[in-house]
């Protein structure tokens, strides 16, 4: 079987290791592309291939499918573009390629927006954070102000990010000379920041949101559409080095299988959840592999294997989970390139 896996975010190659262990006998070929031939992906793949880096939308979905064609590809595992190829997925089948996707392209573009995934999300489901979508200053301070009488503490974030990128605690006291002095990190000064709005009068959608100062679970799930197949919960130590635990949380166990199904989610997905005052609130869907998804397979299922096998209609085996285990990470150097000439 010929997997093909395009451009993504690096900490793909967890995924291919897991896989690669769980068909030792070479039974599937991990095909993997990028823009930039360092891409740390290709050290684990079988076969690596550069893909163009001008291309987006319906031009990339069109290459997309030339390339699965040349290349002989079975599934094709999307990274880049994955809401417009499951839009297309007639196209591929057509050519004989089955799509993994997460989702149909409508919910993909709905997780993609959190303003709009809260938006949609029902409490009967699961619990999100109490917030308001704002796009002027005016919206914001006001915005500000309902949920500061409510809660101690507030936070913002992009309505459209990754990684946490943008996400920042409002400091309604000290100014930014204190933060660059005292090192202080995902703070922002709430008069300053104020202030730059006064020259940006609107703006793309930002989230004022409750600050949650609870613990953070990460929850790597194997899913059949809409059918929770494993899930390994990793809660998150607040100190910096200490590693994570393998964890069993009922509630974040109940949210994560209503989300499942309720979005019928498909593949490898990872949801976030973090404690506030009243319990554990959902953070994010996202619907690809985690940055920890080695750390989630120490618990001692292959998500990945499992995931597949249901994908292709077998019954996968899903193995007791070891509550409990302290996990972690060790960063190994690596060569990227042998050419003496590398800049």
């Amino acid at each position: 079987m010929r997997i093909w896996f395009n451009k993504t975010f690096s900490t793909i190659g967890a995924v291919f290791r897991q896989l690669k262990s769980g068909y030792p006998n070479g039974e599937v070929t991990i095909v993997c592309t990028h823009t930039h031939r360092t891409a740390t992906a290709f050290l684990a793949s079988d076969e690596t291939y550069l893909e163009p880096s001008e291309l987006h939308g319906l031009d990339y979905v069109a290459w997309c499918l030339d390339f699965c064609r040349a290349h002989r590809i079975d599934v094709f595992w999307p990274g880049k573009e994955a809401a417009l190829a499951s839009q297309h997925r007639e196209q591929f089948a057509s050519a004989g390629v089955k799509l993994m996707a997460a989702a149909d392209h409508d919910t993909l573009a709905l997780l993609n927006n959190k303003a709009h995934f809260y938006q949609d999300l029902s409490k009967d489901v699961a619990l999100a954070m109490d917030f308001i979508a704002v796009n002027t200053a005016e919206a914001f301070d006001q915005a500000v102000e309902t949920l500061a009488s409510k809660h101690n503490r507030l936070c913002v974030k992009p309505a459209v990010s990754v990684y946490g990128l943008g996400f920042r605690i409002l400091d309604p006291e000290r100014d930014s000379i204190v933060h660059l002095l005292k090192g202080v990190e995902y703070q922002i000064p709430l008069r300053e920041l104020q202030g730059g709005m006064a020259n940006t009068p609107h703006f793309e959608t930002l989230l004022v949101m409750e600050h949650l100062g609870g613990p953070e679970w990460s929850v790597d799930c194997a899913a059949r559409h809409g059918e929770l197949l494993c899930a390994a919960q990793r809660k998150k130590s607040p100190l910096a080095g200490h590693g994570q635990a393998i964890d069993n949380h009922p509630d974040i166990a109940g949210m994560t299988e209503r989300l499942i199904r309720h979005y019928r989610l498909n593949g490898l997905v990872n949801i976030q959840y973090k404690e506030g005052e009243s319990g554990p609130r959902l953070l994010e869907i996202n619907p690809r592999p985690s940055g920890g998804f080695g750390m989630a397979c120490l618990a001692g299922a292959n998500l990945a294997k499992i995931a597949l096998e249901a994908f292709n209609g077998e019954t996968p085996e899903i193995p007791p989970l070891r509550y409990g285990l302290k996990v972690s990470e060790i960063n190994t150097p690596v060569v990227l390139l042998e050419e003496a000439s590398v800049v």
